[in-house]
């Protein structure tokens, strides 16, 4: 769905502050299988899976967080924290089991039906019937053309996250009554739901309130769920949830749900306190710390997650393909993977895709087809392009040093490391590498302006359908793609993978393509890494769950 390209430009780039804070469907524990677990990049889920009668009624859940520049998921600077946020306070129509099957929630459709006629494929969405947003307003068909509306590309005023999949509706009109939606597809889309997993209001769709109305801000007003704006601090940036009157199904169990605006390396010093009911871990360090918490619990199983080292071709040398060929001949990604596991007990293939996972039906590792590690190969490659070592052993051609900038984010232990790994391992091949320190806060900011040279950036797949998002990272007209890169002829190919109905088929052509775009050399998958928290013993349906996140009313206490 479009949520997952917002998410997939805005994770910072620590595993501490990546982690999503809900999940669970049914799974397995990791000890169950760790060994198994890590071999690959683990399917396994953790989460303490309770159904709604399990759950106590009351208390209060407590995580880091807060609202960024862009609260609304749908636009291109949506960030995964806005998706979070947005999630307790609006609608979560569809979800997806950890490995990724449909899940219709009933309180907003009461009934879907998809058919194909003459090779057109229909969706007929019918809306429950009490379904109202908290102005009154009917939640009906309009609420559904309107979301298509300001995301399917027709409108340029619109700054939508991605237009893939809405772009082949024809139309979305009203059905037996206001309450039935009809959507109507020039061919056949099997990965559908990911467009109307949520939906906007009428009143939030037009351009200017897609574009603004939720920047710093939040609209309870044009929101639904079991759950309402209680408290949103712009001070503080501390927010606060609380029971929905308006809301027609299962009462949420929740007295509060809460986000305390912290930054990450201040979320384990919070959990320990008793501050937080969970806290994400992404060190051996941390790990050791949560260990130590009394009534807590370590809670770790596979990641929707995958962090790429982003090249900005529009910088002054890495314009040049063949010096981005050379860096990525430079990485060895595999010590940057044990640089980022250490003392975790937890190891998997290098990753070879940007939109699917190794545990994902069609994967295959696009990234050893093109790419190797080799050190010696980029030296002869910057021989080729005329980038010749001085007496210091860094490069220079026409009297220019080839010198490049990494943004760091942050200045925890793990990503200083990383930091310095690719400063010695460009210095060996005599690419100068200069390290700029950035805010947390900036992140944004970061990757709008295409602040950087060399950048992780981390995204996270919010649906199982990742090959309708090969053009999001690769299309060259898409603001999303934030390397720069892609030629028109390569669009063409790449747009041509979402006409293919049959998804087995789609991700075979994905796989050819994404081959294709990788050897732009302009992104470099680098890892993927577990899901692990500190977790408050009793929390339900809360952990690591791949592709599912629970509905609201389902988060609580155990009883």
């Amino acid at each position: 769905m479009p949520l997952a390209l917002a998410a997939a430009v805005s994770v910072a780039a620590t595993a501490c502050s990546s982690s999503s804070p809900s999940g669970g469907s049914t799974g397995a524990s990791p000890g169950q299988d760790a060994k198994n677990a890590a071999k690959v990049a683990s399917s396994v889920t953790d989460y303490n899976p309770q159904p709604y009668e399990n759950i106590k009624d009351g208390g209060t859940y407590t995580t880091a967080g807060t609202f960024d520049e862009q609260g609304n998921p749908f636009n291109v600077n949506g960030t995964l924290n806005a998706l979070r946020v947005w999630s307790w306070y609006n609608a979560d129509a569809i979800t997806y089991s950890p490995t990724g099957e449909v899940q219709y929630n009933p309180d907003y459709y009461s009934d879907v039906k998809v058919s194909v006629e003459g090779g057109d494929q229909k969706v007929v969405i019918t809306l429950n019937p009490k379904a109202v947003f908290n102005d009154g307003t009917p939640i009906d068909w309009r609420a559904i053309e309107a979301t298509w509306k300001a995301n399917n590309g027709s409108d340029k005023e619109y700054a939508a996250s991605s237009t893939d999949g809405y772009d082949r509706i024809t139309s979305v009109t009203r059905g037996a009554d206001d309450k039935q939606a009809v959507i109507a597809f020039k061919g056949v889309n099997a990965s559908w739901s990911a467009l109307f997993t949520t939906f906007l209001h009428p009143q939030a769709a037009t351009v200017d309130n897609f574009n603004k109305a939720y920047v710093k801000t939040a609209h309870p007003e044009w929101g639904t769920g079991p759950y309402t704006v209680g408290t949103w601090d712009d001070h503080s940036g501390n927010i606060t949830f609380v029971r929905n009157p308006t809301w027609w199904g299962r009462p949420g169990k929740l007295d509060k749900r809460v986000y305390v605006n912290l930054e990450s390396a201040a979320s384990i010093n919070a959990f320990k306190n008793g501050e937080l009911d969970y806290a994400p871990v992404g060190t051996a360090e941390n790990l050791k710390q949560v260990k130590t918490v009394k009534d807590a619990e370590i809670r770790s199983g596979g990641s929707p997650f995958e962090y790429s080292l982003y090249l900005n071709t529009k910088s002054p040398l890495l314009g040049d393909v063949q010096v981005r060929k050379a860096v990525q001949e430079s990485i060895d990604r595999a010590q940057i993977a044990k640089i980022r596991f250490q003392g975790l007990d937890y190891t998997e293939p290098l990753p070879g895709s940007s939109v699917l996972y190794s545990f994902q039906q069609g994967y295959r590792d696009n990234v050893a087809s093109v790419l190797k590690y080799d050190p010696e190969q980029a030296r002869k490659t910057l021989d080729a392009a005329g980038w010749q070592p001085g007496a210091d052993g860094i490069r220079a051609k026409d009297g220019k040093q080839l010198a490049i900038g990494y943004t760091l984010l942050g200045d925890g232990p793990i990503e200083k490391a990383t930091a310095g790994a690719f400063t010695a391992m460009l210095k060996a091949v005599g690419v100068k590498v200069d390290v700029n320190k950035v805010s947390e806060n900036d992140f944004s900011k970061v990757l709008s302006d295409r602040r950087f040279d060399l950048f992780i950036s981390g995204n996270r797949s919010t649906d199982p359908f990742g090959a309708r998002y090969l053009c999001d990272f690769y299309c060259s007209d898409r603001d999303s793609n934030i390397t720069g890169a892609g030629t028109p002829e390569l669009d063409k190919e790449i747009r041509a993978t979402g006409e293919i109905a049959d998804l087995g088929q789609q991700i075979a052509a994905v796989n050819e393509v994404e081959q294709k775009a990788l050897q732009q050399y302009s992104l470099l998958p680098l890892y993927s890494g577990p899901s692990t928290y500190g977790i408050r013993k009793g929390l339900a349906n809360v952990g690591a769950a791949i592709f599912y996140s629970p509905l609201p009313e389902t988060v609580g206490w155990q009883k």
